[in-house]
């Protein structure tokens, strides 16, 4: 058997499945017709080997209680280290419905009511959600620009609010959602011995790790020994194989005190095992997803360069933040001459796109727009030609 799922050139129509993307425009206030390129999914079929491990636990006609064992931990295990040359141990594997669930049981379980949690906006929204949610205060160690545009670390002002605000956790967002940063092992170490000089604790959300096309994703839990006393790192098939509807995640911690914490916390929110389908699309995804997921990722980073051509030939005016890793593209639309709050009316009435706006990221994201790729190029093709004519008639 081999895989069957590798024309990403013919997409799969989505409409009609209850899918977030594109069945609920006119629910969340948008046009029906809308062209959506906005939640972090793709519009392709997953590899045909997770698909076939889901139809035979579909045949099999009993769906009782589950629980990974040694065969889930070694897709895991040989993933992550062939992929990304970690070395991980059983014990250190908990397992979460998402990265989100998981940022919010780290909150619990590492800070108290009133305790600031350190950010790096603009950030994937959640972020802050999770921590203001759980009465937590937001402490923002802002990314900044270069003069190439590239986004950029204030150490200096990173190691102040550990000291004046008495930081204990710090979410750090690598490969970063949405600037497409691709921290570099200097820089991912300076975070890493300032943290661990002041005693922060660094959940590391890693869920892009598997997009990388400029650079090399370092875990940050091995990038020196010592981090592993006081990192979490949060990984998921979901965004590389397009199955984060199955709800698995897989957690590491190789701090015994760091994970009992974590598991306490887990428990209390009544939590205790990802679903049965979710078992089996990882196994196969890790084990088996390989060949789908090298020709999908050549693909995306196909339509990555495509987008930076067109934007940079038809609509110079919007400058294209590089795109490092994740298959999400951060746009800067100020050049536009737009007030930010007509932004989202342009965006979506006159060019008749569905993005999220920057904003939602952080204040520091005004007057930005992120874009999905990770689509048929033809749908890519008529959204930038949409914004384009948008743009002429402006």
């Amino acid at each position: 058997m081999s895989e069957r799922n590798l024309n990403f050139e013919q997409g799969v129509d989505r409409k009609g499945t209850r899918c977030l993307k594109y069945d609920f425009a006119v629910q969340r206030g948008r046009s029906a017709d809308i062209l959506p390129l906005w939640v972090a999914d793709m519009d392709f079929k997953t590899s045909s080997y997770i698909q076939d491990a889901l139809l035979r636990q579909a045949e099999h006609g009993v769906y009782g209680y589950t629980e990974a064992d040694e065969t889930y931990f070694d897709a895991v295990r040989s993933w992550m280290e062939r992929r990304h040359g970690w070395k991980i141990e059983p014990e250190w594997l908990l397992k979460t419905p998402g990265v989100v669930f998981a940022l919010a049981m780290a909150v619990k379980a590492y800070t108290e009511p009133g305790d600031y949690v350190l950010i790096q906006e603009p950030v994937y929204y959640p972020f802050r959600e999770v921590i203001e949610s759980n009465d937590r205060e937001v402490a923002n160690n802002v990314l900044y620009q270069d003069e190439n545009g590239s986004y950029k670390i204030d150490f200096e002002d990173f190691e102040r609010q550990i000291v004046e605000k008495r930081i204990r956790l710090f979410l750090l967002c690598s490969p970063h959602n949405p600037v497409s940063r691709v921290w570099t092992r200097e820089e991912l170490e300076k975070l890493g011995d300032i943290c661990k000089k002041h005693g922060v604790i660094v959940v590391s959300d890693e869920i892009h790790a598997d997009f990388v096309f400029d650079g090399k994703h370092q875990v940050f839990a091995d990038l020196k020994p010592e981090y592993k006393d006081f990192t979490v790192i949060c990984t998921s098939p979901g965004k590389t194989f397009n199955i984060a509807g199955l709800q698995a995640s897989n957690i590491l911690i190789p701090n015994e005190a760091l994970r009992e914490a974590f598991a306490k916390q887990i428990t209390a929110a009544g939590y205790s095992q990802i679903s049965a389908p979710g078992i089996e699309a990882v196994i196969a995804a890790y084990a088996q997803g390989e060949e789908w997921y090298q020709e999908m990722k050549k693909y995306v980073g196909e339509n990555i360069t495509f987008l930076h051509e067109w934007m940079e030939e038809h609509i110079p005016q919007i400058k294209v933040t590089r795109t490092e890793g994740t298959y999400l593209v951060w746009m800067d639309f100020r050049g536009l001459g737009i007030a930010e709050e007509n932004l989202k009316d342009f965006v979506e009435n006159r060019a008749g796109l569905w993005l999220d706006g920057g904003k939602m990221f952080g204040e520091s994201g005004s007057g930005f727009q992120r874009i999905n790729v990770a689509c048929p190029r033809k749908t890519l093709e008529k959204a930038l030609t949409q914004l384009e004519t948008a743009v002429k008639n402006l």
